[in-house]
């Protein structure tokens, strides 16, 4: 055993909203060690993971609320070890987990505490981990509590929230160029207005377009610049652009990634540090902490079912529209398909549409595989998070639920790894602790009013962001992968070559890949390319991490 403490503090942790001094091995051990490591943990404030390996093997880890900052672990020989990234921890000798290849396939990501590496875990978000005597403690230092009011004064709430935005903007601002991502949706745009009010210049803007119909939102982008004056930079990212840069950005994450919005993500932030930006601020956390998703508003539809008497409904709808009574009438159809649907319990009925799901597990995977996994895993990690907040709304539950799986798994990440990949630091402005702290004692009307998305968010920042951002449709900078696919003969090579390859390791069906590429992503690019994408992502990251794996039968 080593005779030395191995100390590692990523992002700046701050006790309060104040600003705090370097952590050092002492600080955070004499911290732990006065109010225990929960306690500690939950007093740091920011994007953060630190993490204390002690002489005798024994160690502290904790990481912030969201996983801005990220922390993997594993035990050796009796000794805790740690890093930021999951394949800093692994060998030659390490295996692939299988059942984490089947959460890449269903959510597109590998959720924590799991990670492709057997052995291998990250911490998740709002935890800490004390490894003692040979014994690992995972726990919570923060879950979610909402205090849901039934009401407030907006005009005393608006100032202050536009107080709270002003100063978790200003806390990013690290002196550098100031610069952002800009999608031209209501908080990149938002974003990029603050930087010039409270840093004293306009921002420099950065923004991803695509020659695609639909899928092109550079025109809000142009609104937003000219709002506020920003320096204001463009990059259409094509179809060659995603050849030269999916088997380098697949292979930079620690383990198989598959959210799409990398790749233009990554060719942003690259356009932004050429431009000479070291640091970007990006808007992700507007819509999960104020009700800005579509599916927010879906799912109260969905509720209102719920609020009819028992047995009303299974008396009278539920025999009257059992599945499959008005086929081919489509109005009747739908009443059928909406109870089916709303019968569903949380979270459950979010993954109705998940791909892998509706596709079939037995379609895509071989037997083999099925046989080393447990598919009803995933639903149970789900039902845990979805448990955990502490609420009563639906919204709220949903939005924590959301933090989770939508933040701290996908979009966060995706950020991250594509910004450290161009050299480029990040700072989310809107996971600021103390706007995080406002969100949850906004009343839940606020953030969903009827079927109006984030209600309170708009309205709050009405006359601030021109009104054509505020009536949007919510965007982003998603990739017409599956349109292009179709189209551009370089990338449908790459993505047939990859697919081929990946059938030949014993994980999905050799008879599932000729009829998804010749039928199924032809009729419908936009639904199935997404598919093709992921399998596509994961086979190039197995080329650079593990080339020759496949499947143990």
């Amino acid at each position: 055993m080593s005779n030395e403490s191995v100390f590692l503090c990523l992002g700046s942790p701050s006790v309060g909203p104040a600003a705090s001094p370097a952590w050092t091995a002492d600080a955070w051990r004499g911290k732990v060690l006065a109010e225990g490591l929960t306690r500690a943990a939950a007093g740091l404030t920011g994007g953060f993971a630190i993490g204390l390996s002690e002489p005798d093997g024994s160690g502290y880890l904790a990481v912030d609320k969201f996983a801005v900052q990220t922390l993997c672990y594993r035990v050796v020989d009796g000794r805790l070890r740690f890093a930021e990234r999951a394949d800093a921890l692994a060998d030659e000798h390490t295996e692939i987990d299988p059942q984490a290849i089947f959460d890449y396939l269903y959510f597109h990501c590998i959720p924590s505490p799991r990670t492709i590496f057997k052995g291998i875990h990250r911490l998740p978000p709002g935890c800490s981990a004390q490894y003692a005597n040979g014994q690992l403690t995972v726990q919570h230092f923060w879950v979610p509590e909402f205090s849901e009011p039934t009401s407030g004064s907006f005009d005393a709430l608006r100032d202050e929230f536009r107080h709270l935005l002003d100063k978790s903007v200003a806390r990013q601002l690290d002196g550098s160029k100031p610069a952002c991502f800009l999608s031209g949706g209501t908080d990149s745009s938002s974003v990029a207005g603050l930087i010039g009010q409270v840093g004293g210049r306009p921002a420099s803007t950065y923004s991803i377009g695509f020659e695609a119909q639909g899928y092109d939102e550079m025109a809000f982008a142009r609104i937003a610049a000219k709002r506020f004056g920003t320096d204001h930079h463009e990059y259409y990212v094509t179809p060659d652009d995603l050849v030269r840069g999916i088997g380098h950005v697949a292979g930079s994450y620690d383990q198989p990634f598959g959210n799409s919005s990398a790749l233009p993500a990554y060719y942003c932030a690259k356009f932004a540090r050429d431009d000479g930006v070291t640091k970007l601020l990006a808007g992700d956390g507007g819509d999960e902490l104020f009700g800005g998703n579509s599916r927010y508003a879906m799912q109260r539809i969905f509720g209102w079912y719920g609020r009819l008497p028992a047995s009303f409904r299974s008396a009278v709808m539920e025999p009257l529209f059992r599945p499959g009574a008005f086929k081919g009438i489509p109005v009747l159809g739908k009443g059928a398909g909406y109870i089916n649907q709303a019968k569903v319990p949380m979270p459950d009925r979010l993954q109705m549409y998940n791909l892998l799901r509706r596709l079939g597990f037995a379609e895509v995977l071989t037997p083999g595989f099925l046989a080393q996994v447990d598919p009803d895993d995933a639903g149970n990690q789900q039902r845990a998070v979805w448990a955990l907040a502490i609420a009563q709304e639906p919204i709220n539950r949903t939005l924590a639920y959301d933090w989770r799986y939508t933040l701290a798994e996908s979009d966060l990440p995706k950020v991250r790894g594509t910004t450290q990949l161009a050299d480029v630091g990040v700072g989310f402005p809107f996971l600021d602790d103390e706007l995080l702290s406002f969100s949850m004692r906004l009343p839940a009307d606020y953030k969903l009013k009827g079927l109006k998305l984030r209600w309170f968010f708009k309205e709050a920042l009405r006359g601030f962001l021109p009104d054509e951002i505020i009536t949007k449709k919510k965007q982003g900078f998603g990739l017409p992968f599956g349109v292009w696919v179709t189209q551009h003969d370089a990338l449908r090579q790459l993505a047939v070559e990859s697919l081929n390859s990946f059938a030949q390791r014993g994980i999905v069906r050799p008879d599932f890949i000729r009829p998804l590429l010749e039928t199924l992503l032809p009729e419908h690019p936009g639904y199935y390319g997404e598919m093709v994408w992921i399998v596509m992502m994961l086979e190039q990251w197995l080329r650079r991490h593990r080339p020759d794996y496949r499947l143990a039968h």
